[in-house]
């Protein structure tokens, strides 16, 4: 229960607060890169907690160190854990690793040159899909017997059950990142409503 918990409180902070702070998507974004690779290797919730934990770190570090790739690494570290959901969502028991391996790789990069290329526009749509993700998955192992499709859906409805759920709260945290830093995001104030 307590995993569960975790994954979700990060997901759901990555999800709604990621663009909030370059530090915090990166420790959100690394955690659920670590998360997911270790939960793809059948790794034990404890394990794969840890492993989740040191992920965020040495990201963390890493970055600190060479602060001016910070956004190709964020985009880096979301678009993989936007690939892991993905493989999840698609793959089945018999989908080769290797596959899985090339689809989060790819996304991963893809989403890394997106973030460099928009910054902060292509960091909340990376924020936001990475959070979602990762909130499902806290949901799931919170309540497998309910939300256990979230995790890892079989093949036909649960898959698009799985996908529409993770749009929709995607949706729901681009509108509220949108809404609460726009200053951050570059974005204009909202005009003030008139009486």
């Amino acid at each position: 229960m307590g995993t569960g918990l975790v994954v979700l409180a990060v997901g759901l902070l990555l999800c709604f607060f990621g663009i909030r702070s370059v530090n915090l998507a990166l420790l959100a974004s690394g955690f659920g890169l670590g998360y997911f690779v270790a939960d793809a290797t059948g790794a034990s919730t404890g394990t794969a907690l840890l492993v989740a934990a040191g992920a965020a770190v040495v990201l963390w570090l890493v970055v600190s160190l060479v602060f001016r790739f910070a956004t190709f690494v964020v985009g880096l570290a979301a678009g993989a854990v936007i690939g892991a959901k993905l493989w999840s969502a698609l793959g089945s028991s018999g989908t080769s690793v290797v596959l899985g391996g090339v689809l989060v790789l790819s996304v991963a990069i893809a989403s890394a040159t997106l973030a460099e290329k928009y910054h902060r526009r292509a960091l909340l749509w990376l924020t936001v899909l990475a959070g979602a993700s990762l909130t499902l998955s806290g949901l799931a192992l919170l309540w497998p017997s309910v939300f256990g499709l979230l995790r890892h859906p079989d093949e036909g409805v649960e898959q698009v059950v799985m996908v529409v759920a993770w749009v929709a709260l995607a949706a729901a945290g681009w509108v509220v990142q949108r809404r609460l830093f726009r200053k951050q995001l570059g974005l204009p104030p909202r005009a003030a409503v008139a009486a």
